[in-house]
C-alpha cells in the first residue's frame, strides 16, 4: 500500500456515462480530474446498452417524459431542467455524430451505434485533461478520510479535494455494476434503499411441458399488457422457460414489482388482440365452426395461432372454449399470475440506493461533506427507451456543478 503525494484536485469514481458526464464538466471548468474505474475500460454497460441500437433518449413532450421516473419524477425532473432530452440530442450532435427520431419516439445516434460516440467522447475527456485509471477498485475510505483504492500496483490513497461517486446500480456486475459500495456508505452512516431489480424479467409458478419446449423464446408481437383496470400498454413482450420479460413487461416491471412486494403475487392482464373491440372478437367467435377445430376457428376468424393461441390453452380454462362470451373476454383480457421477478444481475437497471433524502441540492452526501454522488446508484427508475441514460447523463451534469458551487465556498 501507498500514499499518493500529488493530490488530484477532483476523483470521480466510475467511468460509466454519469462519472464521465460529470468528468467534463469539472474539466472544462478547469480543474484536474482522475476518474477511477475498476474495469479494464469505460463505459461498458454503455457499449452493451448500444447492441442492437443505441437508444440514446426520447423525443417525447417533457410531462409524459417526465411521468416516467414515477415517484422521483420531481427529483429528476430538477436533474433534467438544465439538461433534458434536446439538450443531450445537441451534446451528441456536438460530438460530431447525428440523431434520428424512430417511429416509437426514441432518439438514435445515424449509425444505431454506441461505439462511435463513447470513442468521440473518450477524445474530448482526454484533450480536457481527463486522466482516466481503469482496474482501479474504490474500498471505501480510510479512518482519515482518505479514498482507498485498490489498482494493479496495490492499494493507495488519495485526498481530492472533492469526490464524486458514480458507480452504477446492481445489475450486470459483469459489466462493473455490482453494488458492492452498499456496505462502504453504510459504514459511513449513509442509508442505502435496499438495490432491487428494475426492467426486469418476471416468473410464474410454472409453464406446462408443451408451452416451455415449444414457445420459450416466442415473441408476443401486437399484444396488450395492464394491472387491473389501469390503461394497458401495447407492444410486445417474450414467453421465456420460466415466465415473461421484454419491453412490455420492463415498462410495467416498477407497479409488478412493487405489487408482489405487497400481496406476494400480481396478476397482469394479456389483450392478445388489442386492435379488435371486445364486440368484435366476440362475433367472430359465436360464427358457426362447424366441423372445424377450435384452433381452425381461431386462426381463421381472429388470426390467433402459434404463441398467442399456445397460451391462450395454457392459462384458460378448458371449458371456457366451448362458451363464446366467456372466451372473447379471455382474448382480450388473459390472467397471467407473476410470482417474484428474475435476480437482480439479471435485471437491465436496478431501483434501490442512495435517497435524494440523504442529499443536499448538490447531490452532496450530506453525512459525507466534498462527496457527491449521480447516476444509477441514486435511487431511482425508469423504463427502457432513453429513460435511463438521459437521467444518468443529468445527473452526472447536475453533481459536477452542485461539486463547483461547493468548492467556490470553500
Amino acid at each position: 500500500m501507498s500514499d499518493v503525494t500529488s493530490t488530484p484536485a477532483v476523483a470521480i469514481i466510475g467511468g460509466g456515462p454519469a462519472g464521465l458526464m460529470a468528468a467534463e464538466v469539472l474539466s472544462q471548468a478547469g480543474l484536474a480530474v482522475e476518474l477511477y474505474e475498476r474495469m479494464s475500460s469505460v463505459g461498458r454497460k454503455f457499449l452493451l446498452a448500444g447492441v442492437g441500437g443505441m437508444n440514446i433518449t426520447h423525443s417525447e413532450a417533457r410531462e409524459p417524459f417526465l411521468s416516467r421516473y414515477g415517484a422521483r419524477r420531481a427529483e429528476i425532473g430538477r436533474l433534467l431542467q438544465d439538461f433534458d432530452a434536446e439538450a443531450l440530442r445537441q451534446w451528441v450532435h456536438d460530438l460530431g455524430i447525428d440523431t434520428f427520431v424512430g417511429s416509437s419516439g426514441r432518439v438514435f445516434p445515424a449509425d444505431m451505434k454506441a461505439a462511435p460516440l463513447l470513442r468521440a467522447w473518450l477524445r474530448r475527456l482526454r484533450e480536457a485533461g481527463v486522466h482516466i485509471h481503469t482496474r482501479h477498485r474504490w474500498l471505501g475510505w480510510a479512518a482519515d478520510g482518505a479514498l482507498r483504492l485498490s489498482g494493479p500496483e496495490g492499494e493507495q490513497r488519495i485526498r481530492p479535494a472533492a469526490s464524486l461517486l458514480a458507480l452504477g446500480g446492481g445489475s450486470w456486475a459483469r459489466l462493473g455494476s455490482d453494488g458492492a459500495w452498499v456496505p462502504l456508505l453504510a459504514a459511513r452512516g449513509v442509508s442505502v434503499a435496499p438495490l432491487r431489480p428494475a426492467n426486469c424479467g418476471f416468473e410464474v409458478a410454472g409453464w406446462s411441458a408443451h408451452l416451455r419446449e415449444r414457445f420459450a423464446g416466442a415473441p408476443l408481437k401486437h399484444v396488450g399488457l395492464r394491472l387491473d383496470d389501469e390503461p394497458a400498454r401495447h407492444g410486445e413482450c417474450v414467453l421465456t422457460a420460466g415466465g415473461v420479460e421484454g419491453s412490455l413487461v420492463y415498462a410495467l416491471s416498477a407497479a409488478i414489482r412493487e405489487r408482489i412486494e405487497r400481496d406476494g403475487s400480481a396478476t397482469v392482464f394479456v389483450d392478445l388482440l388489442p386492435q379488435h373491440e371486445p364486440a368484435r372478437v366476440l362475433a367472430a367467435l359465436s360464427k358457426p365452426r362447424g366441423s372445424r377445430s377450435m384452433a381452425r376457428h381461431l386462426h381463421g376468424q381472429l388470426g390467433i395461432d402459434g404463441v398467442k393461441a399456445a397460451l391462450l390453452r395454457e392459462l384458460a380454462p378448458a371449458a371456457v372454449f366451448a362458451e363464446p362470451a366467456r372466451l372473447a373476454g379471455l382474448i382480450k383480457a388473459l390472467p397471467l399470475e407473476l410470482l417474484r421477478p428474475r435476480p437482480l444481475d439479471e435485471a437491465i437497471s436496478s431501483a434501490g440506493g442512495v435517497p435524494f433524502e440523504a442529499l443536499d441540492e448538490n447531490l452532496m452526501l450530506r453525512g459525507v461533506p466534498g462527496t457527491f454522488c449521480a447516476g444509477e446508484m441514486l435511487d431511482w427508475e425508469a423504463p427502457t427507451g432513453g429513460y435511463l441514460l438521459t437521467a444518468c447523463f443529468a445527473s452526472g451534469r447536475a453533481a459536477a456543478h452542485g461539486l463547483l458551487r461547493w468548492l467556490e465556498t470553500r
